[in-house]
């Protein structure tokens, strides 16, 4: 990869974060008009259209899908058992397991879980997690335990903590922008901003909500296989688009200042899994945000991709689903194949959205992971052992979203 000229200050399509839709109808109609776009043909192996429990839209989805899983009491009073006997341990939380945190009536209907998120409709919800009669420690306790069943490994979400190395496994989602750290947000995830839709990183997001906000702080859902079908449908340009290699910033990192990778890929049909398309994006690596805008000497995107991030989001909007997350709720998405926004919202002095987040994988039925991107799965998952594994009890912004880090790119 040729290292660009840092002198030269290219010039980045008129696009923002924050989506907007005026802009992106304009570009829609200059490009219709004035481009010669490939409309009749996808690229190659590309289906013409996705038929799976996974293509789905929001206004129609809970006419054939109960997407919570409530816990009855004696389930939660197994996975109090299970805490107390983890605890009795005295084990590092890296060891939390299946066998450490024994589930023996619950652990069947978790891995059906795991097969849903896999294999059906991509998410589940598990409500009723007791975290109001728990100290943080003992919620992340039971959340990552609970978890454990349902997908054993857990990525790395920075590589350091404290300024010391370290596999943090598990990361906080909270509004800290009113605090010292606002000068150093670089993504919304820290803000009580709206958060587009996006995917993070690995197999399996899954979040806890520990306390929901005052008011607003939706979550949105959407299918990224019935985008794909709209897509293929009308603008097979921008699938073909989506399909290209893509200059994603690495926010000044000296040895690669960017990365490029395509955001959408195809997976052919085998003996064992059906043919998939799987799209890995987050937005703010092609805008920027807040404390970590756009670096002005790498390639700019192109109008076609400017249009195409603009495209997927909002067809996102159009297609979600918006989940009545509660305390207590356990969230869990096939990040292959569904990706997530959420609405801004309102805390006050008494009552604030935090949420903790892990990265999953199930060895079991997960997907084959895309050539492309088996170098950034190896940086999330491989070498994260036991011992060296930390589960923050407050909140912080972690290296590859804080702009005075300048770390590598994560979601």
């Amino acid at each position: 990869m040729a290292l660009v000229d840092t002198e030269t200050v290219v010039q980045q399509p008129d696009i923002s974060y924050q989506p907007d839709f005026e802009k992106y109808q304009a570009r829609t109609r200059l490009r219709l008009q004035s481009e010669k776009l490939n409309r009749s043909n996808l690229p190659p192996d590309f289906p013409q259209q996705l038929d799976s429990d996974l293509v789905w839209e929001g206004e129609t989805l809970a006419d054939s899908f109960d997407w919570n899983y409530i816990l009855v009491p004696g389930q939660v009073e197994e996975l109090e058992h299970a805490l107390a006997h983890f605890k009795s341990l005295n084990k590092p939380l890296g060891h939390l397991d299946q066998e450490n945190f024994p589930l023996p009536t619950l652990h069947g209907p978790l891995r059906e879980i795991s097969r849903e998120i896999h294999f059906g409709h991509g998410f589940k919800v598990v409500r009723g997690l007791p975290v109001e009669r728990h100290s943080r420690e003992d919620n992340i306790i039971l959340y990552a335990g609970l978890s454990a069943h349902i997908a054993p490994l857990r990525a790395r979400q920075d590589s350091k903590y404290e300024g010391k190395p370290a596999d943090v496994v598990l990361a906080h989602i909270k509004d800290l922008s009113s605090g010292h750290e606002k000068a150093h947000i670089g993504a919304p995830a820290y803000t009580a901003d709206k958060q587009v839709f996006h995917t993070d990183s690995g197999d399996i997001v899954s979040l806890l909500a520990l306390s929901t906000a005052a008011e607003g702080g939706t979550s949105r859902l959407a299918s990224t296989w019935r985008v794909y079908n709209e897509l293929a449908a009308n603008r097979p340009d921008l699938i073909e688009t989506l399909s290209q290699d893509w200059i994603a910033d690495n926010w000044s990192s000296p040895s690669q200042p960017y990365t490029t990778t395509p955001l959408l890929f195809f997976q052919r049909s085998t003996t064992e899994s059906p043919q998939r398309v799987v799209l890995q994006y987050a937005r703010r690596y092609f805008t920027g945000f807040g404390a970590m805008p756009r670096s002005p000497q790498i390639p700019a995107i192109t109008e076609a991709q400017a249009e195409a991030l603009d495209a997927i989001h909002y067809l996102g909007e159009r297609f979600n689903v918006g989940l009545d997350f509660r305390q207590g709720d356990v969230q869990y998405v096939n990040n292959l194949a569904v990706f997530h926004a959420r609405d801004g919202f309102t805390d006050s002095a008494v009552q604030q959205r935090h949420l903790v987040r892990l990265w999953l994988r199930d060895p079991e039925y997960a997907w084959a992971t895309p050539e492309p991107l088996r170098g950034k799965w190896v940086q999330l998952y491989d070498g994260v052992n036991p011992d060296n594994q930390v589960f923050p009890l407050e909140p912080y912004v972690r290296s590859p979203s804080n702009g005075t880090e300048q770390g590598k790119a994560g979601a």
